[in-house]
């Protein structure tokens, strides 16, 4: 199902909700479509509670532990064959554009296991190797409980309903600000890089850390305004014209108001 309307929080973005099921049967279409994308929809600006994650390797996290910098969360389940593993890849290609574009530590990313019990931190594991994801600020995890990992599905707006073939469900990647307020909803096995990197770009460089100084958090508006996409290289980089211009344009103001302040002053001085 695709969808361009205005609905809350979409902005340009494209969307794209996919079933896992590739056969019409009962179970199937249980899922719909347009009560899934309100759902998700519904959840931006909404903050996600706290949960107990267990990774890949056996480490215990609290979700608002890794709310340090903006967060993007994936959930998928690791018995299906299709879409999840379409999924992952993509998602990995594209988060490797989007650190590339933005300082490589300025994000992090979650990808939880939803099918709880079944999904095992080993399973996890073996996900991300056999889809070639070896980003150390990515972390692959299981809920340790069951409720909280509902209450967490049900925060980040995800639907998903038993089929035939596993689940079928929304595919999205949810981005969370500092707050863990769920900000953005990237939807899709695939998608444009702009999509994820120019909200990242926003939570980023839009909204600096409380640690920024008043340099720092200016050099993050220019590097917000002047970083661009280049769509037949499929690739971000710094556009100096821009900048220049922007310089250019200061310049041209400054100079414009002290020699109004100037003549300002002289007229005064005439008149006394």
């Amino acid at each position: 199902m695709h969808s361009t309307g205005a609905t809350k929080g979409i902005g340009w973005i494209a969307v794209t909700v996919l079933a896992v099921g590739l056969q019409a049967t009962p179970a199937a279409r249980a899922y719909d479509n347009d009560r899934a994308l309100a759902v998700s929809q519904a959840a931006i600006g909404e903050r996600v509670g706290d949960i107990t994650l267990i990774d890949r390797s056996g480490e215990r996290h609290r979700l608002h532990d890794l709310l340090d910098r903006p967060l993007g969360i994936s959930l998928i389940y690791t018995g299906c064959a299709h879409s999840c593993s379409i999924t992952t890849r993509y998602l990995d290609r594209v988060v490797k554009t989007a650190r590339r574009a933005l300082d490589a530590d300025s994000f992090g990313m979650l990808t939880i296991g939803f099918d709880f019990g079944v999904d095992t931190p080993e399973s996890m594991a073996n996900h991300a190797r056999r889809h070639g994801v070896d980003d150390e600020d990515w972390l692959f995890a299981v809920a340790a409980d069951r409720a909280e990992l509902e209450g967490l599905i049900e925060d980040l707006g995800f639907v998903y309903t038993p089929s035939p073939r596993g689940f079928d469900h929304t595919v999205q990647v949810s981005l969370l600000d500092r707050e863990g307020t769920v900000y953005r909803q990237v939807y899709g096995e695939t998608f444009d890089a702009p999509h994820l990197v120019e909200p990242l770009k926003d939570l980023v460089w839009r909204r600096p850390s409380q640690g920024d100084s008043l340099l720092g958090s200016i050099g993050k508006r220019i590097r917000l305004f002047c970083t661009v996409y280049d769509a037949r290289g499929d690739r971000y980089y710094f556009d100096y014209s821009m900048f220049m211009g922007m310089l250019f344009g200061a310049v041209f103001i400054l100079g414009i108001g002290a020699w109004t302040g100037r003549e300002m002053l002289l007229r005064r001085q005439r008149r006394t």
